[in-house]
């Protein structure tokens, strides 16, 4: 079968797949949705945030297991699919737990405020 992209054409494809994958899941999961967590709000948006990068590095580790497996692609194209794909799955799923428990804790830190407010 015919390579997907060439040698140059693949270190195209990582440094966009890298570049714009790390900007979003350092820039946007770090620089937003860490504090959003922290402070209990946007649950929907940074679960969902980490969920879909969870499952978009799932399928480029997929997709580059079936280019290397089943359709007998070279190196340089299933590589850079699943590397990255790798990286984002585990960091975004290694994240989800910590996530949830900083939701839970500032669940935690409203109901007590909220209770002293009582009396």
């Amino acid at each position: 079968m015919d390579p997907w992209w060439t040698e140059p054409g693949a270190g195209i494809a990582g440094a966009i797949i890298g570049g714009v994958g790390g900007t979003v899941l350092g820039g946007i999961g770090g620089g937003v949705c860490g504090p959003l967590a922290a402070a209990g709000k946007a649950r929907g948006f940074v679960m969902g945030f980490f969920w879909t990068a969870l499952i978009v590095g799932a399928a480029l580790v997929i997709t580059g297991v079936v280019a290397m497996i089943f359709l007998d692609q070279p190196t340089h194209v299933w590589l850079v699919l699943t590397a990255p794909g790798a990286l984002f799955a585990a960091l975004s799923g290694g994240l989800i737990p910590a996530i949830k428990k900083r939701y839970t804790d500032a669940e935690q830190r409203k109901l007590a405020a909220e209770e002293l407010r009582r009396g």
